[in-house]
């Protein structure tokens, strides 16, 4: 058996104590048909990171989470490695000039695209005074673990580029207008400090709220693959090339499915869709591979609600890694990850790195081939994609719409 059963949860890959406890309460709330946990997580807000869980008529923003439709792009390309001998530093400084990182940072030159025409902004009343920030941000890649990566699949010397990021502040505030109006607190009030532990927020899909967040859930995901379209387009540009193939997927979304013959809300945190013959891009950390996997039709894969990873999985906190921040001193300390042992790590795979700090080093992350090998029954692997180039946003940026 690929996955371990720990109080009717389903959990691949070493459990994480914490995680494990989460998952469980999820679990355990509301009209919970079953709980799984991918070999990726971690603990989380409420619902861990990689915790699937397929409610009966609820939806879960707790669930869902700040990042509202974070999710994964890439592309091949029609150039080979060769073509970008001696100008992979130049390119590298063009993604980092061209494309704006970082917390809160806007688009200098904002997009006109259609689903600001979407009639979600005035049915759902909250939305209107967040869509001029939308506006503003659609196209920008934020900070944490947010990226735009140029690979190059050794097996064959193509050039692909991928992106990880999503709905931005956009999302970030829907998803917090959305769980005070669950408490009971006004849509637009300051936010509570988070309890991680905090039983999952669960709204009925029958009910109006429900039928609110998840029209406003639908527009912010539609907002997320808006931005890492025009992201791929504009280094598609940069490199003076078009994309060949394609593979764009989604995490931090629930979903209406049919599991075991029932109809029920699937709440993926940090775990990526993977039904039979569905493409999905999973990336590494800045010194790892990626990967396009495909999914497979086999028991374990329905067993584990057709899911898979996002990602690698931390295994080292920001500040455990980083360090905490002295702003009087404008620096971190006592980090255990020095930024001089990253960027040498990073160098030696042979990465051109912009922006990044400790906190997202590839010493704080899983390695992606064992999070991969939990889920071999699941899914097979169609291309391996090692980065050339990486760029981020820059080390002491804190960013709310991380993932």
């Amino acid at each position: 058996m690929p996955y371990q059963v720990i109080h009717n949860v389903r959990v691949w890959g070493k459990p994480d104590e914490e995680s494990v406890k989460q998952i469980i309460r999820c679990a355990s709330s509301g009209d919970a048909k079953r709980a799984c946990l991918m070999a990726d997580h971690h603990k989380g807000y409420s619902q861990p990171i990689g915790g699937v869980v397929a409610y009966r008529n609820m939806v879960s923003p707790s669930g869902v989470g700040y990042d509202i439709a974070c999710g994964n792009k890439a592309v091949r390309t029609a150039l080979k490695l060769d073509d970008l001998r001696g100008r992979i530093p130049k390119i590298a400084d063009l993604i980092a000039e061209h494309i704006e990182f970082g917390i809160g940072r806007r688009n200098p030159t904002p997009i006109e695209h259609p689903l600001f025409d979407d009639p979600t902004w005035k049915e759902v009343k909250e939305l209107q005074k967040l869509k001029d920030l939308a506006y503003s941000q659609l196209g920008t890649v934020g900070a944490g673990n947010h990226y735009v990566d140029v690979f190059v699949e050794e097996a064959t010397g193509d050039i692909w580029v991928g992106v990880h990021f999503g709905s931005r502040g956009f999302g970030h505030k829907v998803a917090t207008g959305f769980l005070n109006l669950a408490h009971g607190r006004p849509f637009d009030a300051k936010p509570r400090g988070e309890n991680m532990d905090a039983p999952p927020t669960l709204l009925r899909v029958d009910t109006p709220l429900g039928q609110a967040y998840l029209a406003a859930m639908r527009l912010a995901g539609e907002y997320a693959y808006a931005g890492r379209d025009y992201v791929v387009a504009k280094v598609l540009e940069l490199l003076e090339t078009h994309a060949t193939y394609s593979v764009h997927n989604h995490h931090n979304f629930a979903w209406k499915e049919k599991h075991g013959g029932e109809d029920v809300w699937v709440i993926r945190k940090g775990a990526t869709p993977c039904f039979p013959g569905q493409e999905s891009f999973i990336g590494g950390s800045m010194g790892d591979i990626s990967v396009i996997v495909r999914g497979k039709d086999t028991p374990e894969a329905r067993d584990a609600l057709y899911s898979t990873v996002h990602g690698a999985g931390r295994i080292m906190s920001r500040t455990q890694a980083a360090g905490k921040m002295v702003w009087r001193k404008k620096r971190r300390v006592g980090g255990a990850i020095s930024e001089e042992r990253m960027r040498r790590a990073v160098a030696e795979f042979g990465v051109e790195l912009r922006g990044g700090g400790p906190d997202e080093a590839p010493f704080v992350y899983r390695k992606l081939e064992d999070v991969l090998a939990a889920h071999a029954e699941t899914m097979e692997i169609l291309h391996v994609l090692k980065p050339i180039i990486v760029v981020m946003a820059g080390p002491d940026v804190y960013d709310p719409y991380k993932d």
